[in-house]
């Protein structure tokens, strides 16, 4: 009888020759101070010929190489005797995970298939960001997106646009960044978790991460429906928990969301982002009441403050202004630009803040900035600013 890791490159085969195969990757270092951390390897076309992407991920950089089946499946045997203990192949039917010991065990399980990538072949020179793929998406049509013959339905078209522009944006925030293989995320203000399962998806399927999602969201039954999703599609790491923004207990975080949290809570979960130095902080924020009701301007401004629907997009504009700088201020790299066309949905403001190394940020201009829009629109404090600057 074949031992297991035969049994599993039986498996790899298997999956290339059906062109079930979506991707394999390899990690759990053999040695600890080995500089391979791990090996993501796909399916590919190069010049007409099926060969294997093989991605070596080192602590400060990547490098692809390509190999034919044959001999793509001769490495990863020898990877997996001399580098890497353990092993996870995800197919369109099944996924495999091998896992053995320092004493020469192993053992390997057969599990559902977790991923929703299109399985098969991929065109090497046009490779693009993965769209939300509706066609057999379980928490798509548990969350009443698709129908059960997986097309999204027509009252769902809009939202459907969102997660997909969404995901996007998150593509171009975080592909380039840094993480560790094990990235930690807090969406604050999850909802009915669309946006949350997507990013799960994503992480986990296009950037080849493990990540540790968590969802906070204040309404108990959301928070049951979402955790049963999670569990029927399988993401492991992705949990749901009851609670406010602020007094959510806020561990070391990666990547902090805060999507259409109401007035002040916004300001709350930018604190906390940057209270637990999150290398990105994402915010949509909605209603910007706490402004609103300062703003007595004594000038020229006030010809534009009288009328009601101007005073309120005046006030957005000033309170996430304020929120920009206040980021900037706490070392931030800071863009404000549209989430979604506002035929989608009219809360389209994304403020996005990510971590700077540089050190020409100048806090005190920030602040001065801070205090000149105040003084412009008669403002008394900038609830973030209370947070971060208490007196």
């Amino acid at each position: 009888m074949p031992g297991k890791l035969q049994l599993f490159l039986q498996q790899v085969s298997s999956g290339i020759a059906k062109q079930e195969l979506i991707k394999i990757t390899l990690g759990n270092k053999r040695n600890k101070d080995a500089s391979l951390k791990n090996i993501f390897i796909k399916l590919v076309v190069i010049k007409n010929n099926q060969q294997l992407s093989f991605l070596y991920r080192y602590p400060t950089k990547d490098i692809t190489k390509n190999f034919d089946p044959a001999e793509a499946v001769c490495i990863i045997e020898k990877m997996l005797q001399d580098e890497f203990y353990n092993a996870d192949l995800f197919t369109s039917t099944a996924d495999f995970h091998l896992l053995q010991t320092k004493s020469g065990a192993s053992k390997m399980s057969t599990k559902p298939p977790t991923l929703f990538a299109k399985a098969g072949i991929q065109q090497h020179d046009k490779q693009k960001v993965r769209i939300v793929n509706a066609s057999g998406n379980i928490y798509l049509h548990a969350l009443g997106i698709t129908s059960t013959e997986g097309i999204v339905k027509k009252e769902m078209q809009d939202k459907y646009k969102q997660i997909n522009r969404y995901i996007e944006i998150i593509d171009g925030i975080v592909k380039d960044l840094k993480f560790s293989n094990e990235v930690s995320v807090m969406d604050m203000g999850s909802g009915k978790g669309y946006l949350t399962f997507a990013l799960y998806d994503y992480l986990v399927s296009t950037l080849h991460l493990q990540p540790t999602i968590t969802g906070v969201e204040l309404r108990q039954d959301l928070v049951d429906t979402c955790n049963r999703i999670a569990a029927s599609a399988h993401f492991r790491n992705l949990h749901f928990e009851t609670g406010s923004i602020a007094a959510t207990q806020m561990p070391a975080t990666d990547i902090l969301i805060a999507l259409h949290a109401c007035d002040t809570a916004t300001d709350d979960a930018i604190y906390k982002g940057i209270q637990a130095n999150a290398k990105v902080i994402i915010c949509a924020p909605c209603c910007h009441k706490q402004i609103r009701r300062q703003m007595k301007p004594d000038n020229v401004i006030a010809a534009i403050t009288k009328h009601g629907i101007l005073l309120e997009r005046q006030a957005e504009i000033v309170t996430d202004t304020i929120r920009a700088l206040l980021l900037e201020a706490f070392g931030y790299k800071t863009k404000v630009f549209e989430f979604i066309a506002t035929e989608h949905t009219p809360k389209n403001v994304l403020i996005v803040g990510t971590k700077s190394d540089a050190e020409n940020i100048s806090q005190g201009a920030c602040l001065e900035k801070v205090k000149a829009l105040k003084q412009l629109f008669n403002i008394e404090k900038h609830y973030l600013e209370t947070l971060l600057l208490p007196s």
